[in-house]
């Protein structure tokens, strides 16, 4: 009985690893942590144009007030985390590992909103703005895609003419090893997801959405399941397990069974997905006047001593949420900012948490050494699991032979830099870390292609 009801699980059809899922702090409820003394709110926490900041040095700030505005389309406002003065306006490192103009906010003791924003818990249901005033408090609120890529959610809900979607799917998959934040947002703001889950159908206009969660959160399953009861558009569809399940490509393949072409976008198909994250944020946005100055965030690796989900406000720096989770243990060998199949590693432990941080993992000693490469052994088993149909192995020997126009036709932009290749590679070879540089490259070869 269970076998059939596994193969029965949605799924997508091509590659797929499945890496331990070790959720150590699942089912750990979601604590606030204290404010920092200092605060560092970089300019640039999306993809487009870095924001353009609108205080200057020695100014007061209030909570959720502006402090850098949008500076093109595809960019995104950015907001006091917390109350204070501005002491400084300078280049501090971020995740990147490089510096980027960043605000630093001395913070007050006593805090001070900004005016106009419910700080209450009250769950605010009824949806009385236009689809037009609610695009406009998504741009005001600075919300992007929160599952890490950080794209400006204005945009995407801006529908290019002559294209139209018919379907919204929320992804809740979390399918990164390690990660819980969105399984617990799911869990303690269930009410509140539903209400930003028909605000962002109503600012889609679309008349169907769904929910695709994993089947290994079953208790976020049957609660948002029940909730979604009460309306007739409104799905909940359990997925096989199976990484990088929550990739948007793969999502919108297994649950509408639509494939996304090369270079194309979801709206192509008829679709836009965002994380639950996000739409929790809409909803704040929308219903609260909140702009998107804080998130949930996992803390977590087997040797952390209090491993669990805490929100935090932008711009708190990493360390903060260490301590939180009981300091950084002994054996530690790399903190990720993210899962350990697609985060960064970060080299100071004072880098700001920014609005696609969604975790902060701690790998002991033993796990976070890097194997030694030796000589591809030609056994293909990067391209079984590459979920996009590429050759990790061959895109790998044209970046590191300089061959950038065949690494362009062999579809290296396509590569959703999940990881899989490296995971299962026998001979440890940095297939990600050269396919990632070659994105880099040939990305930028494109631009000056297009302006030339």
């Amino acid at each position: 009985m269970f076998m059939f009801i596994f193969n029965k699980l949605k799924t997508f059809p091509k590659g797929g690893i499945h890496p331990p899922e070790v959720k150590i702090s699942a089912e750990k409820p979601i604590e606030r942590i204290p404010l920092p003394a200092n605060i560092k709110v970089p300019i640039a926490q999306h993809i487009g144009v870095p924001a353009t900041p609108v205080v200057e040095r020695g100014g007061l700030v209030k909570t959720g007030q502006v402090i850098a505005k949008t500076a093109g389309f595809v960019s995104a406002n950015i907001h006091a985390p917390a109350s204070g003065k501005v002491a400084k306006i300078s280049e501090e490192l971020d995740v990147s590992g490089y510096r980027r103009t960043t605000i630093m906010i001395r913070v007050n003791k006593e805090e001070e909103w900004a005016e106009g924003i419910d700080t209450t818990d009250e769950l605010r249901s009824e949806i009385s703005l236009t689809r037009e005033q609610i695009l406009e408090k998504i741009l005001e609120g600075g919300i992007v895609g929160m599952g890490g890529a950080t794209f400006p959610s204005h945009v995407k809900l801006n529908v290019p003419r002559g294209k139209k979607a018919d379907v919204l799917i929320i992804n809740g998959v979390e399918c990164e090893p390690y990660l819980t934040s969105d399984h617990q947002l799911m869990l303690e703001k269930s009410e509140e997801l539903m209400v930003g889950v028909r605000i962002l159908m109503k600012a889609l206009d679309v008349k169907k959405a769904i929910i695709g969660i994993e089947n290994n959160k079953k208790d976020a399953i049957d609660k948002l399941s029940l909730i979604a009861e009460k309306y007739d558009d409104i799905s909940v569809d359990a997925l096989k397990v199976q990484y990088p399940q929550g990739g948007e490509k793969q999502l919108i393949k297994a649950l509408i069974n639509r494939e996304v072409p090369s270079g194309k976008l979801p709206i192509d198909v008829g679709t836009v997905v965002h994380n639950v994250g996000t739409t929790y944020a809409v909803y704040e946005a929308v219903q609260k006047n909140k702009p998107l100055i804080e998130r949930v965030i996992t803390v977590t690796g087997k040797s952390v001593k209090n491993p669990g989900n805490f929100i935090a406000r932008i711009g708190t720096p990493v360390s903060a949420l260490i301590d939180a989770a009981g300091g950084l243990p002994e054996d530690t060998g790399k903190v990720l900012s993210g899962g350990p199949m697609m985060g960064k590693a970060l080299n100071d432990l004072g880098i700001p948490v920014t609005k696609g941080t969604s975790g902060i993992l701690i790998l002991p000693e033993k796990e976070s050494a890097r194997s030694k490469s030796k000589v591809c052994i030609r056994c293909s088993k990067c391209i079984n699991v590459c979920p996009m149909g590429l050759e990790p192995f061959y895109l790998m020997t044209t970046i590191q032979r300089g061959m950038y126009d065949e690494a362009e036709q062999n579809r290296i932009l396509d590569c959703i830099e999940c990881g899989s290749c490296a995971y299962i590679c026998p001979s440890n070879r940095e297939l990600l870390d050269y396919i990632r540089l070659g994105k880099a490259t040939v990305s930028n070869l494109i631009r000056e292609r297009q302006s030339a």
